[in-house]
């Protein structure tokens, strides 16, 4: 949780120096020290008491020390001066996905805008596209902006709720009161957007248990403090709900918070056929109330004559139907994966070494990773020339044969360009072992133009994978307009994989795209698309949506072994 506070932090005071035009390369500093730490898989907190601050990539003495602050006092006085120069408006406005800070300011002092609120009533009233400089197309930008800001209002990133749930649960454990304890709901399914966390518990004292979860350190307001329910909301808004349970009704009331809400009408139903009602205390004969199931849900599941069905795949999709038949997928685990094909190093926008990279990726347990830098077009992530790829070719085979018998491939990150051709020649291409190929530039182009610069870079032989295939980022970018349909059916008639991209804040293909893809016959791959060493614990998010994909072992490319996986790429 502090690691997500300080990252915002870092990134509130980059936006405020941006909007005071300050030096770029302290607003730079700032930023990639927010993005980094974000992205560490080790608290902060256990970082700073070992110091070992400086270690963290981007954070130097001054950041370290405003570090330290921080984690002392939950401020930065460099922060709380910075808010007290600029307008909190100002602030606001430069979170609209693809406003800049010379815009907002124009709009700001122009139109006095009070809140984005105000902002969108004036957009809406074209007053915006009447400034100088502004034209039609900039004002529905920003309108397309808000709404997307206002569409994630409320919900958070399973990368973000995820390891905040874990570190509740880790501190209510350390509770000798406390029984069992659980995370529930949206979490629990693995759902990409989170609007809140559950956490279920059985205790002898739940009062204590109580007073100790509304005294953590990061809470930020008590909405309710009961004996057996509080809620509170964290110092960055985030809502945590704590529940007490009796321990015979465990297992229904772990069912039940789980959800999804269709999924629980779909076990009522079952158990109504029964003479059954189900409820979060248990499963109850009609007639006489005499409970028959509650203390686990095997239990439950079972009193419908059902098998359990794992937690992902509860949002009424079929899964009752597959359980009803015995048919339920033996899900893709995390340790199915033996390698990762999506790495950036510090030969374009990684932070790492090829050979840091691949030592990390050892540890991790993994049989082989491709590097796959990113291609000459991409100059503003440091693209890799023709000739600079030759060289990391030439790297990257060296090492292969050095660190036997784990291997490493030689790929690229390859650009598709405005016509669909590829961003480096074919001769080029085919030095490699693996091409994943992508989209980065004219993401509003009508869904034909997209559509078809995918489908093309598909058909060219070339490319063993497309990466990101929407290119969304939650709260900041929606998919753009491919058609979908279009290209799963290429890619199974050219053999060609689409990646699962595990980064928390992309997740793309989402679950529902991925699951028609491997059901029309089409191999996905799951990657992180690491750029520094951290981020190679992302994997865990991809496998998530291809569990909620129902993804079996088979469905994912990167679940071979280094040989079979080879053999499959040259065929």
């Amino acid at each position: 949780m502090r690691n997500h506070e300080l990252s915002e932090s870092f990134n509130e005071i980059a936006d405020l120096l941006e909007l005071g035009e300050e030096n770029p390369f302290r607003i730079r500093a700032y930023r990639k020290a927010a993005r980094n730490i974000e992205s560490l898989t080790q608290d902060i907190e256990e970082v700073a008491r070992k110091g070992e601050l400086l270690s963290i990539d981007g954070v130097g003495k001054d950041l370290a020390d405003k570090t330290e602050e921080f984690l002392a006092s939950g401020r930065m006085k460099a922060l709380d001066d910075l808010r007290k120069k600029i307008p909190s408006v100002l602030v606001d406005m430069v979170r609209i996905p693809g406003m800049g800070p010379k815009t907002a300011r124009l709009i700001y002092e122009k139109l006095g805008v009070k809140n984005l609120a105000d902002l969108k009533k004036r957009a809406e009233a074209h007053q915006v596209s009447k400034l100088p400089g502004i034209r039609v197309k900039t004002e529905e930008n920003i309108l397309a902006g808000i709404r997307l800001l206002e569409q994630h209002a409320e919900r958070i990133s399973l990368g973000i709720a995820l390891p905040l749930a874990r570190e509740i649960v880790s501190k209510l454990r350390s509770l000798k009161e406390i029984d069992k304890v659980e995370i529930g709901g949206s979490v629990r399914r693995r759902c990409s957007m989170i609007r809140d966390i559950d956490i279920l518990v059985t205790s002898r004292k739940p009062e204590k248990v109580m007073d100790f979860f509304v005294k953590l350190p990061f809470v930020g307001e008590v909405q309710a403090h009961g004996v057996t329910k509080s809620s509170v909301l964290t110092t960055s808004g985030i809502q945590l709900d704590v529940r007490v349970l009796e321990p015979e009704s465990f297992g229904a009331a772990l069912c039940y918070f789980t959800g999804s809400k269709e999924h629980n009408i779909r076990l009522r139903d079952l158990a109504k056929k029964r003479g059954l009602k189900i409820n979060e205390y248990g499963v109850f004969r009609e007639k006489t109330n005499r409970k028959i199931a509650a203390r686990d849900e095997e239990a439950v599941y079972a009193a419908v004559r059902l098998k359990w069905v794992p937690p992902e795949l509860r949002e009424d999709r079929g899964e009752i139907e597959a359980a009803q038949a015995g048919r339920l997928p033996h899900l893709l685990e995390l340790s199915d994966i033996r390698g990762d094909l999506h790495i950036h190093t510090s030969w374009s926008d990684g932070a790492k070494s090829i050979k840091e990279m691949a030592e990390a990726a050892r540890k991790r347990g993994y049989d082989y990773i491709a590097i796959t830098d990113h291609s000459r077009s991409l100059k503003i992530a440091g693209g890799l020339s023709e000739r600079d790829l030759a060289k990391q070719i030439n790297e990257v085979r060296k090492l292969d044969s050095e660190m036997r018998p784990f291997r490493l491939l030689a790929g690229s990150e390859v650009d598709i360009l405005q016509d669909g051709s590829l961003d480096y020649p074919a001769s080029l291409l085919r030095e490699l072992d693996f091409v994943i190929a992508s989209i980065h530039s004219g993401f509003k182009q009508p869904s034909e133009k997209l559509t078809g610069r995918i489908c093309k870079a598909m058909e060219s032989g070339l490319v063993h994978m497309i990466a990101h295939p929407t290119g969304r980022l939650s709260g900041q970018r929606d998919s753009y307009a491919v058609d979908l349909e279009k290209v799963i059916k290429t890619a199974r008639d050219t053999g060609t994989s689409l990646e699962i991209n595990a980064y928390p804040d992309r997740l793309d293909l989402d679950d529902i795209v991925s699951r028609r893809a491997h059901e029309h016959g089409v191999s996905l791959g799951v990657n992180t698309d690491s750029h520094m060493i951290a981020q190679l614990d992302y994997m865990e998010y991809g496998v998530n949506v291809a569990r909620r994909a129902w993804c079996e072992k088979k469905h994912i490319l990167n679940t071979l072994s280094a040989g079979k996986l080879l053999s499959s790429l040259k065929r």
